[in-house]
């Protein structure tokens, strides 16, 4: 007898042979239970998760000779043919290979024949989605009404490919992937009945290697059978499916947890000499830190798809949080510059020695280092420190020429001398564009040269003033004899800080502060109020409404039902976009309660039947009774209320500029200065509406 792969061997043959698929399962089996049986069905999935099995044993359910029923006996010959892929009544229609329109015509021609052996003539149509657009249309209807003999079971991988109509016409079902825990969990068992010695590893590197695949994993279950002699052995999977040694990946982990740059080097080593792909490595090295980060988060959310659960869970004790996010951040632009490096290897290795050289330094055999100085100025630095006060002149009193001094100035004195309580010299102030003040420098009284003005940065000035206030009359500058007698002791006494109150006293009008214009024509602009002008004239504009452009003129004047109507507007409790709509209307005809107005076309983006309804609610509300209206989208030939307010702006705007036109003092200006009217100001008044009026 000849060999029979293990995909084939082990198809289910039942739904109680099958491995997962539950909510599948599920609903198939209580249809079958209660005869609740649908004409189509449409499984979709990924390779190798059971569509094409599911469909076949649905074919016995519904043909065995025991009955319809969800365990077919298996034994009879109906169970045995369709197993062996014989039985007449079941038609496999591969639709890749079968895609024109006249397969599909020569599918349905053969519809209308009864079943030749079973109740139930079966068509199982394998990767539907291939099918043309043609071939579908011409499918949706015997797929919606088919003979109460068939059946159709429909299968594909790429459900988005089909057409709505499809669709809604079949019963729906969505066949999960293969967990890798359950595809160890099988192979297990099939490798126990099949007497192969196998190891755990190896399993669980064929279950990722099928990718959700349970055939995938049979299939490489026979390649690792043959390339292991009989065995099954992790050594030889991995070497058969060229993957990684997990456990290579944790070296090199433990090596970045420990900082040891020579275990590290020592790991990718023994890495190049399996010629791995290096943007592979870096993404086992992602996914265990991503598994330890979840098992930080929550221990019991860590899977064993990979067999290596608990090394993940020794890892999260091992690593700290942070650590593992910088780890996995570096990982990730490091793939990203992968390509990059000139050598993948040399790429690789800086990845890791970047994770080395970066890694958070929070441990305590981390290395530490003095931060150097950063930018910032010794004043700033000892602003927290008392300053001792110093004499400010305000800058007028020496910046001005003594041609243009009319203001009073402060007699200078010699700055006082207060002891500084550290005695390192003052560090140099780099030049910043800070405020500057100017400050007199004392020379000898006798030199007759005019005091130096020196400029010198000043962090927070202080105001000083002298034992008697200044007076405010000019005064030339000091000489020797106005110098206070005794000017050590009257230096050395302690100045009290002078208060608001006692500034305002001494200097009444004057702000020290401020500095006096050069020219006495000059007058500074208040900005306070010019930008409080403009921001209530913009808001002032803003606020305006767009004006609505005027509509154009009549051509004939409203008489009959049109008259009607311009009376009857305003009594309407309409406004805002329905009032609109019924100024530039005009009533046509009133038959009975039924009643027609046309509406100007150009105001038709405003019209909808919402507008229509409100305006019949408002003529149903005044007349008391119930009208029917209807409104036509026709330009009206007589005025409309919003024409003829119109026309009664234009007379009263007429009629106001006639009015200054003809006004004696309006005339008279015009003949002797030469004054023009300006129209665009000319707004008529409306005149008070008298209570006899």
């Amino acid at each position: 007898m000849s060999y029979q792969v293990l995909a084939r061997k082990w198809r289910p043959r039942s739904f109680r042979e099958m491995v997962g698929q539950t909510h599948v399962l599920k609903a198939l089996i209580n249809a079958l239970d209660s005869q609740r049986l649908h004409h189509a069905y449409l499984f979709t999935g990924t390779r190798g998760v059971g569509k094409t099995t599911i469909a076949r044993i649905i074919a016995k359910c519904l043909n065995c000779e025991t009955g319809i029923t969800s365990t077919p006996c298996g034994e009879c010959s109906v169970c045995r043919e369709i197993d062996e892929g014989r039985f007449v009544d079941l038609i496999e229609i591969d639709a890749a290979s079968r895609t024109k329109v006249e397969d599909t015509r020569e599918l349905l021609d053969n519809v209308q024949y009864a079943p030749s052996r079973g109740r139930f003539k079966v068509y199982l149509i394998d990767e539907v989605h291939m099918l043309s657009s043609h071939s579908f249309n011409a499918l949706l209807k015997t797929l919606e009404e088919p003979p109460p003999y068939v059946k159709f079971i429909l299968a594909t991988t790429d459900p988005q490919k089909l057409p709505a109509t499809i669709l809604s016409r079949c019963l729906q079902f969505s066949l999960k992937n293969m967990t890798p825990e359950r595809v160890v969990e099988h192979l297990t068992h099939v490798l126990g009945v099949e007497n192969v010695p196998f190891e755990d590893d190896a399993l669980w590197l064929l279950g990722r290697a099928a990718d959700g695949s349970m055939r995938d994993a049979m299939s490489l279950t026979d390649q690792a059978i043959a390339f292991g002699e009989g065995k099954v052995m992790a050594a030889d999977v991995r070497a058969m499916l060229g993957t990684l040694d997990h456990g290579q990946v944790y070296d090199v982990l433990h090596a970045l947890i420990e900082g040891d740059a020579k275990a590290l080097l020592e790991a990718v080593r023994h890495l190049a000499e399996q010629g791995p792909d290096w943007n592979g490595v870096l993404s086992e090295i992602l996914n265990v830190l991503h598994r330890v980060a979840i098992a930080q988060a929550l221990p019991e959310g860590v899977d064993n798809g990979h067999g290596d659960r608990d090394r993940v869970l020794a890892l999260a004790q091992a690593l700290p949080a942070e650590d593992v996010q910088f780890y996995y951040q570096m990982g990730l632009i490091g793939r990203r510059d992968l390509p990059l490096a000139p050598d993948p290897r040399g790429g690789f290795e800086m990845v890791l020695l970047r994770m080395l050289a970066f890694r958070p330094a929070d441990t305590a055999d981390a290395p530490r280092q003095a931060l150097k100085p950063v930018g910032i100025s010794q004043a700033t630095a000892d602003s927290a420190k008392p300053v001792a006060a110093a004499p400010v002149v305000a800058p007028a009193a020496v910046s001005a020429p003594a041609a243009q001094a009319p203001v009073a100035q402060p007699t200078p004195a010699p700055a006082p001398v207060v002891p500084t309580p550290e005695p390192e010299p003052e560090p140099v102030v780099e030049a910043q564009p800070e405020p500057v003040i100017e400050e007199v420098i004392d020379l000898p009284w006798n030199d007759p040269v005019e005091p130096e003005v020196v400029q010198q940065p000043v962090f927070e000035p202080v105001l000083e003033t002298v034992a008697e206030p200044p007076e405010l009359s000019p005064m030339p500058l000091p000489t020797p004899d106005s110098v206070v007698p005794d000017a050590p002791e009257w230096v050395a006494a302690p100045v009290p800080e002078p208060t608001v109150a006692d500034v305002d006293v001494a200097t009444p009008g004057i702000d020290l502060d401020d500095e006096p214009p050069l020219d006495e024509d000059y007058i500074e602009p208040d900005m306070d109020s010019a930008y409080s002008y403009l921001d209530d004239l913009a808001s002032e504009h803003a606020a305006e409404p767009a004006p609505e452009p005027e509509p154009e003129p009549a051509a004939m004047p409203a008489t009959g039902l049109a008259l009607q109507w311009l009376e009857l507007f305003p009594k309407l409790p309409i406004s805002g976009m329905t009032g609109s709509i019924a100024a530039n209307c005009t009533l046509i005809a009133v038959e009975g309660d039924h009643w027609l107005l046309h509406l100007d076309p150009a105001h038709s983006a405003l019209f909808n039947a919402t507008q229509q309804r409100r305006l019949n609610d408002a003529l149903n509300q005044y007349h008391q009774r119930t009208l029917t209206l209807t409104i036509e989208l026709i330009k009206p030939e007589q005025e409309t209320p919003a024409q003829a307010a119109s026309r009664r702006r234009a007379d009263r705007q007429r009629e106001a500029e006639e009015s200054i036109h003809g006004d004696p003092f309006i005339q008279q200006m015009m003949q002797q200065f030469g004054a023009v009217v300006r129209h665009d100001t000319i707004e008529p008044v409306e005149a008070p509406v008298t209570q006899g009026s």
